[in-house]
């Protein structure tokens, strides 16, 4: 069966980016940066990113283009004999796991675009737009009807292949966001009293940071590049060999990182000018924003245009989710495309019901005191992705092996690689230990450190605790690869 690829740079370019570029970046990242103080939060994050998404992204790039295959398969290539499909396994189902409750975010999302543009949303008073919010996700019947649309959506236009499909899909709505967004942060800016938001964001206040907001950005810079769940690699064996992988990783970091910050300005000089606080919480885009549009002239078609944005962002990467699930289907069963995304399609909304329940029918329906979506966010957020992050670092390093990672990078020598020193020192042990911390801190093995604000003192007594867990499980997880690859 001969795969498609993508048919030109700025198509691998505008795919990737948005499969990094979701609502992580528009919902999320404003909300973790309004509860952390701002800006100094934001250069924590940004040498977060340095550290970690940089290896990552160039490891699962090169693993992807050289296999030029599906996450499973790609390690079935690069490691014939040995268990490590399995790892491509874990990627895929937690894309899978993942895609079934971020569709129904993005059908919230919908929901509120339309209701937003029919002038429904302007006509709540700003004192029950919570109670509005939770009136929305709780009447379980329409919130399953948009999360089928969204799936639906999604799928049509993975139907058609990454050439027809998603590269084209992509190539239309990126430009549009970045229009969308441009035009949002020239009205939030040029707002009375704007300035403070401005400052609230590019003014560091080391004060306001402490250790959980330290170990909030480690993880979001992780998450937020779609690292960990088959993506990257799955987009990386699409792409041509002659690609300059190094250049173009960088170029999805700074896109997915530029969005995230223009976001920011879109939202906080707003919410200042008009007297709302930055750290609202996961209900900042739906009901914090709100009451600022209704205070804003034109607010109904800013509250459109936002709403709007954020569900362009939160298409590009429903279809990156499900291309890894459908390449992996599609070619470890021999199956055509068309089969393979409508049996995807019926198990990811079967999955997603659940989930959309458990705000309404089913809210008391606990796993470990957690309902159904709280449970998948949390198995796949704090533990199937950075396991999968590790397992991407030792295999690069250790398996298939560094040399060989960076002659992939480089297209066998046609690129320099100047970085290369930093890679192997990244790749090897700064990501995957650093990984691990956001692995331990997720499943709250630090929560005995408390919420002491950044000092000498307190970097002092715990960076040996945070550390050496880390670096112990990490040398065993080596020590087995070099044995089974010797084997």
């Amino acid at each position: 069966m001969k795969r498609d690829n993508f048919g030109s740079s700025f198509g691998v370019l505008a795919a990737a980016a948005g499969s990094a570029i979701g609502l992580g970046n528009i919902w999320k990242f404003p909300y973790i940066t309004g509860k952390n103080g701002g800006a100094a939060f934001i250069l924590v994050y940004l040498a977060c990113i340095a550290c970690v998404g940089i290896p990552v992204m160039l490891a699962e790039f090169a693993l992807g283009r050289k296999a030029q295959k599906n996450t499973v398969g790609a390690f079935k290539e690069l490691a014939p004999g040995k268990p490590w499909y399995l790892s491509g396994g874990l990627s895929v189902l937690t894309a899978f796991i993942i895609l079934s409750f971020y569709a129904i975010i993005a059908g919230w999302v919908f929901a509120y675009m339309f209701r937003a543009g029919s002038g429904e949303l302007m006509s709540v008073s700003a004192g029950n737009l919570e109670s509005y919010f939770g009136g929305v996700i709780s009447n379980s019947k329409e919130p399953m009807l948009w999360t089928l649309l969204i799936i639906s959506l999604t799928a049509s236009i993975v139907l058609f292949g990454v050439k027809k499909g998603i590269e084209k899909c992509s190539k239309i709505l990126m430009p549009i966001l970045f229009v969308i967004l441009v035009a949002l942060m020239i009205r939030s800016v040029t707002l009375d009293g704007a300035s403070k938001g401005l400052e609230f964001l590019f003014k560091p206040d080391f004060s306001k940071l402490t250790k959980e907001g330290v170990l909030e950005a480690l993880g979001h810079s992780f998450y937020s590049l779609s690292l960990g769940m088959g993506i990257i690699m799955t987009y990386g064996s699409y792409v041509d060999k002659k690609e300059n992988m190094m250049s173009l990783s960088l170029k999805v970091i700074i896109a997915d990182t530029l969005i995230a910050l223009m976001a920011g300005v879109v939202i906080f000089p707003a919410v200042f000018a008009y007297g709302f606080k930055p750290g609202q919480g996961p209900g900042l885009i739906f009901v914090t924003l709100p009451a600022v549009f209704k205070a804003m002239p034109y607010g109904g078609v800013f509250a459109t245009l936002f709403f709007l944005l954020i569900a362009i962002a939160a298409i590009t990467s429903t279809i990156s989710l499900m291309e890894v699930v459908v390449a992996c289907v599609s070619e470890q069963f021999n199956m055509n495309r068309k089969k393979a995304v409508a049996l995807i399609t019926v198990g990811l909304f079967l999955l997603s019901i659940p989930s959309n329940l458990s705000f309404g029918p089913w809210a008391n329906v606990k796993i470990f005191g957690k309902n159904f979506f709280d449970f998948f966010d949390f198995i796949t957020s704090n533990i199937f992705l950075p396991v999968g992050g590790i397992l991407v670092c030792v295999f690069a390093s250790f398996v298939f092996g560094v040399k060989n990672t960076i002659t992939e990078i480089t297209s066998d020598g046609i690129y320099k690689f100047k970085l290369k020193n930093l890679f192997v020192i990244g790749i090897k042990f700064v990501a995957p230990i650093l990984i691990g911390i956001i692995l331990l801190h997720s499943i709250g093995v630090f929560n005995l450190i408390g919420s002491d604000k950044i000092n000498a003192k307190t970097l002092s007594v715990y960076g040996g605790f945070l550390l050496l867990p880390c670096i112990l499980i990490y040398r065993y997880m080596v020590k087995r690869a070099e044995y089974a690859k010797k084997s």
